[in-house]
């Protein structure tokens, strides 16, 4: 992969607006439920756990969760490790999972059975993107920001080898051979 500067997929104007119309959907979902427990999958969805928790008017909080998925070569090898667990009870609470990017669908099916065993009062998620190409596990999304092709992409918390995470849109990175 190169190190040029992406190509814009999905302009940050784009993501400001969708970003408003999930936490609009998610504020009226969960109005007088008491506390939201935002779980945000790092690294590649803080930028977006960031903004989305920002524009929620109704009472939440933020924990952490942290998983491997990828194999060698940037390959999905479909096997999920726990890094790192969340420090919070989830018992009998609303959470919602903030995920960067529903590639296979191996990561957010393998939470989403972790969470649900710890007995909350529901069970949420939210997703940046999603390749619908290459989703290999059939795992419901609640609040989907974007669907896009199977390109890698980087910026607003996705990165290539840690390089293009910060960037305030979501581009196309191209390969040396394109």
């Amino acid at each position: 992969m190169t190190d040029s500067k992406p190509n814009t997929l999905v302009s940050e104007e784009e993501i400001h607006k969708r970003v408003d119309e999930i936490s609009r959907q998610i504020n009226s979902d969960f109005e007088g439920k008491g506390t939201l427990v935002l779980v945000g999958v790092l690294k590649g969805a803080f930028i977006f756990l960031a903004d989305l928790s920002r524009k929620l008017t109704i009472p939440h909080s933020i924990e952490f969760i942290a998983v491997s998925s990828y194999g060698t070569q940037g390959a999905d090898s479909g096997a999920v490790r726990l890094l790192m667990d969340v420090r919070e009870d989830l018992v009998g609470r609303h959470v919602l999972v903030v995920e960067d990017i529903l590639d296979t669908g191996h990561t957010l099916d393998y939470l989403t059975t972790l969470l649900k065993a710890r007995n909350p009062a529901s069970l949420s998620t939210c997703v940046l993107v999603r390749k619908t190409d290459r989703v290999q596990v059939n795992v419901h999304i609640d609040y989907l920001g974007f669907d896009i092709p199977d390109v890698w992409v980087v910026g607003y918390g996705l990165d290539f080898a840690e390089k293009h995470r910060t960037l305030p849109y979501i581009g196309v990175v191209k390969s040396d051979s394109d």
